[in-house]
């Protein structure tokens, strides 16, 4: 069976909603809390990429099973301006914000699996999962 719930990114409090969503979905699937910080801090830097540089936009997440696996999968979507030069986007040290430039290559390396879509004008969409 699979489970989905949105959260809307609209003001930093969804931030927080958001956290606290994914940590409960997250202790549900059964993961370590090793498995629970990353992925919680994933999606901290996903949502709030989409709420700072997408001007806000939703996050799904999704408990999934594949075979004996079980893990979440949550994905990021919002209709802001896109991500002109994504290969620039994921090199760490690289920020279009003022941050440290870690967002999207952390939330990669923290994540099984990651996919990223944008273009200019077209906002991006980011799904991310992690296995237990």
């Amino acid at each position: 069976m699979t489970f989905r719930a949105t959260v809307p990114l609209r003001g930093a409090d969804d931030l927080v909603r958001l956290r606290q969503a994914v940590r409960e979905h997250a202790v549900a699937q059964g993961f370590s809390l090793v498995e629970q910080t990353k992925i919680v801090t994933a999606a901290s830097e996903l949502g709030r990429n989409a709420l700072v540089h997408g001007g806000g936009g939703d996050a799904y997440i999704e408990r999934v099973e594949q075979g004996s696996k079980r893990g979440l999968r949550l994905e990021f979507a919002d209709r802001g301006p896109g991500i002109p030069d994504l290969q620039r986007a994921l090199t760490d040290g690289y920020t279009s914000g003022g941050g440290l430039g870690l967002g999207l290559g952390g939330a990669k390396r923290l994540s099984d699996e990651f996919e990223i879509d944008s273009a200019p004008g077209a906002g991006t969409r980011v799904r991310i999962a992690r296995w237990r």
